[in-house]
């Protein structure tokens, strides 16, 4: 895993970076002359280079970038987007060194023709910016939009301008970036949506920053492995699990059945499906391997189902619950029950989060590790919360949810978080706008479900379930693109993962 450092935590490790004998000039000399060289790949020998500097130590490092250039040989300009009386410390150091090189600084952008295959270096604001750009710096962000629109490449200084560096969240306006380059660590703006794509090619530079423990990490997929044992040749169906997914109902086989075979496709020893009993031989016929339960038929799944899924769930390993089943206003107090009594990690999923709604009081009560897997809908009603403030931060709808009700949330979509009830969250960089289809979330349940099954940490099943996930929907992308991808071709697709895997 990679970390990813806050604004808080990047000026943490700059502190104590200082605190052990590294200055904060020479932090910004490392960074300038980082993003000079990065700058000079981008643009390549014949590029001119135009530095567009910001008030703060990003403008700083601007101006180190803008001296390195020249002492390059390089032509370069900088436009100079800020009072210099407001420069402070090592920026307004910086920039007097950079008047005395005699490099062209300019406050305005006028004069600073470019042409496609020039470069500009976005130096206005680094990770403390908590608001829209406005006045001269928003027009500012708004001339480097156009240039790249005419072919003008981009680099940006840390992250893009306009970018909140702890949310991924762009302001209006915001730069995107070709290339940026970031400095000790990847940002948590840089690995969440928009920020992820807003970036471009993404280098971390070392700069000299102490090494921190963050409270955020990036999946990769070297990780997988690491959590997921290879198997052992003195072992049968019993050293893996055994896994009951309470799914499904009349019409809504299809989601039980997904779940089971993902379940049964990640290495689960036996996996039981729970459905009523009118939807039974339709799930089983999906595949011979799933065992069946068949459940009293009813317009709801709610109390009176209890008993039958306490029967089912006797000598299991781990439940699964919610994709496809008959929800209603009853639904909540089974899921009560069933958290007071199992003492195996139980999934709640789909209608199972919906039945939640309201009684989210429920949760802190579970006898065993729960984990949740809402895709934003779900979570604004776990929550009661709207989307697009969810969708604003992810990550802390994530963590401040898991946190207050001591789970584990898996908040699904472009970037999904991963988090636990100590505050600690992982980003999971894989998956494509192809899976965006009905029943890939019940594949999803289905893995992870096998790994807890297969007795993984609930956090380390969580995240190894949303890693190979998304692999598996790259590699199904790759094989028959993303406009017509279904989720049953990411259970296909799971064998590319566990061979590339090793397992």
């Amino acid at each position: 895993m990679q970390p990813l450092l806050t604004a808080a935590e990047t000026r943490a490790a700059e502190a104590e970076a200082e605190r052990r004998g590294l200055p904060a000039s020479i932090l910004m000399e490392n960074a300038g002359t980082a993003v000079a060289e990065a700058a000079m790949t981008l643009g390549g020998p014949g590029a001119r280079f135009l530095v567009v500097a910001g008030p703060g130590n990003n403008g700083g490092d601007g101006y180190v970038a803008a001296r390195k250039l020249h002492a390059a040989g390089r032509r370069v300009d900088v436009w100079r987007v800020a009072d210099p009386a407001r420069l402070k410390g090592d920026a307004a150091r910086n920039h007097s060194a950079l008047e005395q090189s005699g490099v062209p600084i300019h406050s305005s952008a006028a004069a600073l023709p470019l042409r496609a295959a020039d470069v500009v270096i976005d130096a206005l604001f680094g990770t403390g910016l908590a608001r829209a750009p406005d006045g001269e710096a928003a027009d500012a962000i708004r001339h480097v939009l156009r240039w790249r629109s005419e072919g003008v490449r981009v680099l940006a200084v840390d992250l893009p301008s306009g970018l909140s560096g702890d949310t991924g969240r762009a302001f209006d306006p915001c730069v995107a970036a070709d290339l940026t380059v970031t400095f000790g660590a990847l940002k948590l703006g840089l690995a969440l949506e928009p920020g992820a794509t807003l970036s471009g090619c993404i280098e971390v530079a070392d700069i000299g920053l102490a090494e921190l423990t963050p409270s955020t990490w990036l999946l990769e997929p070297a990780d997988g492995p690491r959590w997921l044992p290879p198997r052992r040749s003195d072992t049968n169906k019993g050293t893996y699990g055994h896994l009951l997914v309470v799914a499904g109902s009349r019409g809504k086989s299809g989601a039980a059945a997904l779940s089971g075979l993902a379940a049964l496709r990640s290495g689960v020893g036996l996996c039981t499906v729970a459905t009523p009993a009118d939807a039974l031989s339709d799930v089983q016929g999906h595949a011979p391997e799933l065992m069946g339960v068949a459940l009293p038929a009813s317009a709801i799944l709610g109390p009176t189902h209890l008993d039958a899924v306490l029967a089912a769930a006797e000598g299991k390993d781990a439940l699964v619950i919610g994709p496809g089943i008959p929800r209603g206003t009853e639904t909540h107090a089974l899921l009560g029950e069933l958290l007071l009594r199992l003492d195996v990690p139980v999934l709640i999923d789909a209608d199972g989060l919906n039945a939640l709604a309201g009684h989210a009081d429920l949760l802190p009560r579970s006898r065993a590790p729960v984990v949740l897997t809402p895709h934003p809908g779900e979570m604004a009603r776990l929550t009661g919360r709207p989307v697009h403030e969810l969708q604003e931060n992810r990550l802390g709808a994530a963590t401040d949810f898991a946190r207050a009700n001591r789970v584990v949330v898996v908040l699904k979509g472009a970037r999904t978080v991963v988090a636990d009830s100590r505050g600690q969250a992982r980003v999971n960089p894989t998956g494509n706008p192809g899976m965006a289809t009905g029943g890939t979330g019940d594949v999803l349940s289905g893995m992870i479900g096998a790994f807890l099954a297969q007795g993984l940490a609930p956090v380390d099943a969580a995240s190894v379930g949303v890693l190979a996930h998304g692999l598996a929907g790259d590699a199904a992308a790759r094989r028959w693109g993303r406009l017509g991808l279904i989720a049953s071709d990411l259970t296909a697709a799971l064998g590319e993962v566990w061979t590339a895997w090793g397992r």
